[in-house]
């Protein structure tokens, strides 16, 4: 595929990294009898667990890669996955890779012309979906032209099942791909309206694999539970492919509600989640703090020893840490739990270092995204008198390049092969790094002052009458000024009496003047007039963060 290695970052390759099917057939030989997925069922309001084992996901895919390879679908091709994690999404991932083709993963909640549009971008030849998406997915190969093939995860009605397909006893052609060949084609979640096609090689995911299981002590008797969707970088790779790399067992639920009995079924170990998940996790165990005369003396004076009857309650004695990914993680939340003793590791990176960068430990100060790591280089980019500065980084994780964009590939790496992030962040003097915000958020007040919107969003974010808030520059005055727009928890504001858009306006307005005592003046909104209070919540991406480009700088009901 002549796009394989069209664009290749300068980077230090002194080491030889396996592929993801040299280490899929390593771990279905040495750990085959034992369970990789386990997915939970619920029938009649009895929860079950799907289990597949190594060797099931080994052989499986086998023959669907066999099956493919019939139907014409060559080494380096693009093959789509549309679903959430399935039993099916892991054998087609698997299949596509044994095969040697460029797995494409899509979110499954994209609209139909999207999907149209990234197909024929990519030229994808064949499409697997969740079976309630085949009726209207089907008819693509007629707006396709490259696109043979679309094939249900699941059985359905009407429709051509992955499992329909499955050849017996079928001889899968021997293919090898290189480390250097590209495996992954993955789509930004396009936050600010530009999806990108980051195309990620074997080397960059084994090597982020092999880096991160350096850092996170993992094993075979780990059970991981995720709630993180695998078409999402962090999710296909941290949370799908890592554990699988040791021989642990991955289970995926988006079963908000029913987290807890899942985790206590798999009896989890580790629990990999997005910062939404542990921002409602310490509010529902603050406001159980506080309603107990009890706990608030331990939470005072013996914070670890309510930790441990709160895990071993919770989650079970056998639980060891949390990680977070994606986004932010606020660090009063970070702080909380772990001076309950329940540790919590934040991870950061973009789908364009597939995705880890740097990792903190379990028990790292507050803020800090931790260090780099093993093999990957941070550095700040001209750094201010604060130590501020763009991240640029560099390692065997960063991206060959965007996929027919040779343009915007050129514009995110310097000249001597750097990374540029658009992050902007501090190095410590312990090598861990801190980040204030994305530089394209930046507001530049008219005294020189900079202002990070995540750092106001944080403060605001503790407003418990304030479901979601997006900070912002205001140039509607004249000059600019630090604005924002907040989603209110009508519940909460219900039971105070609140009722209207008006009254949650003035509301909210005495709440935010409060907080944001915590900000430096050049910080906070100004007035009244710098506060919007929308009807709607905010659209968001798949990470959960809010689609800024949809609404800064247009008109909003105030």
């Amino acid at each position: 595929m002549s796009t394989n290695r069209q664009y290749v970052s300068t980077v230090t390759r002194g080491k030889r990294y396996p592929t993801i099917p040299d280490f899929l057939a390593r771990v279905a030989r040495t750990y085959g009898d034992r369970v990789a997925l386990r997915l939970p069922v619920s029938h009649e309001g009895r929860l079950t667990l799907e289990e597949t084992t190594y060797r099931e996901l080994w052989e499986l895919g086998g023959r669907l890669a066999a099956w493919l390879a019939a139907r014409g679908v060559q080494p380096g091709d693009r093959v789509a996955i549309l679903a959430k994690p399935s039993r099916g999404w892991a054998v087609a991932f698997v299949a596509v890779q044994r095969l040697g083709a460029v797995a494409m993963p899509l979110d499954a909640g994209l609209q139909v012309a999207e999907v149209r549009r990234l197909l024929r971008e990519a030229e994808a030849v064949a499409l697997f979906c969740s079976p309630d998406r085949y009726s209207e997915l089907s008819p693509l190969p007629g707006d396709v032209p490259s696109l043979r093939e679309v094939v249900a995860l699941e059985e359905a009605v009407g429709a051509l099942s992955l499992w329909d397909v499955l050849p017996e006893g079928a001889d899968l052609p021997e293919h090898k791909p290189d480390p250097e060949d590209l495996a992954v084609l993955m789509y930004t979640s396009g936050t600010t309206g530009d999806s990108k096609g980051v195309m990620l090689c074997h080397r960059n995911i084994t090597a982020n694999i092999e880096a991160m299981l350096k850092v996170i002590q993992v094993g075979p008797e780990d059970r991981a539970l995720t709630i993180v969707p695998w078409y999402h970088i962090y999710g296909l790779t941290a949370s799908f492919l890592a554990p699988l790399w040791v021989g642990a067992s991955v289970t995926y639920t988006d079963d908000y509600r029913n987290l807890i009995p899942i985790a206590q079924k798999v009896g989890v170990t580790i629990l990999i989640g997005v910062p939404k998940l542990y921002h409602g996790l310490w509010r529902r165990l603050a406001d159980n703090i506080q309603a107990s005369p009890v706990k608030r003396v331990l939470f005072r004076v013996a914070p670890r020893l309510l930790g441990k009857l709160v895990k071993k309650r919770l989650l079970g004695e056998q639980f060891r840490f949390f990680i977070s990914g994606g986004a932010p993680l606020h660090p009063e939340v970070a702080g909380a739990l772990r001076r309950l003793g329940i540790g919590i590791m934040e991870g950061y990176g973009l789908t364009e270092t597939a995705p880890v960068l740097t990792l903190s430990g379990p028990f790292d100060p507050p803020g800090t995204v931790g260090k780099p790591l093993p093999g990957v280089q941070i550095k700040i980019d001209r750094p201010d008198p604060e130590g501020l500065g763009e991240v640029l980084a560099r390692g065997p994780n960063v991206m060959l390049g965007y996929y027919k964009n040779p343009r915007r590939t050129q514009e995110v790496f310097t000249e001597d092969g750097w990374f540029r992030t658009g992050d902007v962040g501090r190095l410590d003097r312990e090598g861990r790094l801190f980040l204030v915000g994305r530089k394209k958020n930046m507001i530049m007040l008219e005294s020189g002052k900079k202002v990070y919107p995540e750092e106001v969003e944080w403060e605001l974010a503790r407003i418990p009458e304030i479901a979601e808030v997006l900070v912002y520059e205001d140039t509607s005055r004249g000059q600019p000024m630090v604005a924002a727009m907040v989603y209110p928890n009508w519940d909460l504001l219900k039971q105070q009496g609140v009722e209207n858009l008006a009254q949650a306006r003035d509301f909210l307005w005495e709440k935010v003047k409060e907080a944001q005592q915590n900000l430096a003046p050049f910080k906070r909104l100004r007035d009244k007039d710098a506060l919007t209070v929308v009807d709607q919540p905010f659209a968001k991406s798949t990470k959960q963060e809010i689609k800024r480009h949809l609404y800064v700088n247009k008109p909003v009901r105030r």
